[in-house]
């Protein structure tokens, strides 16, 4: 079978002869089989194979040899400097992988473990001003001492105006106390992988031991960006919301949002310790791409080139449209076959003018009955020159039901090689 110039190979039905021949080895693991025995042993060869496989999607990641280490200079003023794609991998770098401090940017994960927090207990969720909070140092929406505020507005304000009173009062909201919440930022920097990443606070505040690395910063605002809470405050421009006794009007910091075309993010930081910080995203024609610099007097310049060479480059392509395999798959213990199918399109970010990707098709030999629609009975995987680019699930394109009655030997037999 050929889909859009790929072909799928396919295991020619057992003649006659080799039927009769492996009858009686047949007969016999079917035995065993409809006794409530798992032969995997017999059915597939290996004992450490399971019957059904389950698969799940590969991480798309861009083959090493796309991106030439001697790439123009870019962020010239920045002593650290990434340029991610939307899903985090690094496309180029600037001791990207050198530690640094990196001033409000560190608001990036405070916001994003509050907007989780906020997802779960409802945009009205409200908290009252501690006198911790409302004394931090530092840019500030003016908090007072005892205000109810919604977690939500505070949201806005650590992310728009940065402010350090808003990002202390949400950590002290989602959990005991700030160094309660600090550790809940370190925790999620370790189950990412990230060991150049350190926070020692919520808002960003130069201490020795608050560091991340331009690359790793990067991740962060990747995995931030995939929340939609998230997503939807970093790329607002304007805010606005009542307080008590005072109305506070917010306009986003990231000059990026008003001047960059496709803009969605995320987020500036500054001190004197650390100089100019800045994390932006944008997204073009399909192609998302994450910016960091740490300490670059002319962020704005720098980020507009890494963000134009970036969308030069690359291009979103399409490899396969919704329910564009189709194929067939034997059922021992329920009707013949079951049609097997990609669900959802799949598409990957590919350097422009890119060759052509192959793709395999991984499948069982067989499935057991009962089957839901939607079942994940295997996998499409997209290879560069021998190496997995990305996958898509195959699923049953349709529910199949056990059958429960007594069959003869014969019959088992020419069910179990799909022949019946």
């Amino acid at each position: 079978m050929n889909w859009g110039g790929f072909s799928l190979k396919r295991v020619k039905k057992p003649d006659a002869v080799f039927v009769s021949v492996t009858a009686l080895v047949i007969a016999l693991c079917l035995v065993f089989l409809y006794s409530g025995y798992a032969l995997g042993v017999f059915v597939l060869g290996r004992e450490d194979e399971e019957l059904i496989p389950t698969f799940s999607d590969t991480e798309a990641d861009l083959p090493a040899t796309l991106w030439d280490e001697s790439l123009p200079t870019m962020a010239d003023s920045a002593r650290y400097a990434a340029l991610l794609s939307g899903d985090g991998r690094l496309l180029w770098g600037k001791d990207a992988h050198t530690p640094a401090g990196m001033a409000s940017t560190t608001k990036i994960m405070t916001a994003l473990l509050a907007a989780e927090y906020i997802q779960s207990v409802g945009e009205d969720k409200t908290t009252v001003v501690s006198d911790t909070a409302a004394g931090i140092e530092g840019s500030s929406v003016y908090l007072k001492v005892g205000e109810t505020v919604r977690l939500v507005d505070l949201l806005y304000a650590t992310l728009l105006a940065s402010a350090n009173d808003a990002a202390a009062c949400l950590a002290e909201a989602v959990a005991a106390d700030q160094d309660a919440f600090v550790l809940l930022m370190n925790q999620r920097a370790i189950e990412w992988g990230l060991v150049s990443t350190h926070f020692k606070n919520p808002h960003g505040l130069a201490d020795t031991e608050h560091y991340t690395t331009a690359y790793e910063l990067g991740v962060i605002a990747s995995r931030a960006l995939q929340n939609e809470l998230f997503a939807r405050v970093a790329s607002t421009r304007h805010y606005t919301f009542a307080g008590e006794g005072m109305t506070r009007s917010l306009s986003n910091h990231n000059r990026m949002l008003f001047s960059y075309k496709g803009a969605i993010g995320v987020k500036t930081g500054f001190t004197k310790a650390t100089g100019r910080c800045l994390v932006s995203a944008a997204e073009r024609d399909g192609v998302c791409l994450i910016a960091v610099t740490l300490s670059a007097p002319n962020d704005w310049h720098d980020h507009t080139a890494m963000l134009d060479y970036g969308f030069s480059l690359l291009e979103r392509r399409v490899l396969l449209q919704e329910k564009e395999i189709m194929l067939t798959l034997p059922v021992v213990g329920g009707h013949s076959s079951v049609a097997v199918t990609n669900a959802k399109a799949l598409s990957v970010v590919l350097p422009k003018g890119y060759g052509e990707l192959t793709y395999e098709i991984e499948v069982p030999s067989f499935v057991y009955a009962p089957i839901q629609k939607g079942a994940v009975l295997g996998r499409a995987v997209f290879y560069d020159q021998g190496k997995a680019v990305v996958s898509c699930e195959l699923v049953a394109d349709e529910a199949v039901d056990a059958i429960h009655y007594e069959k003869t030997l014969s019959e088992r037999i020419l069910s179990f090689f799909g022949l019946r």
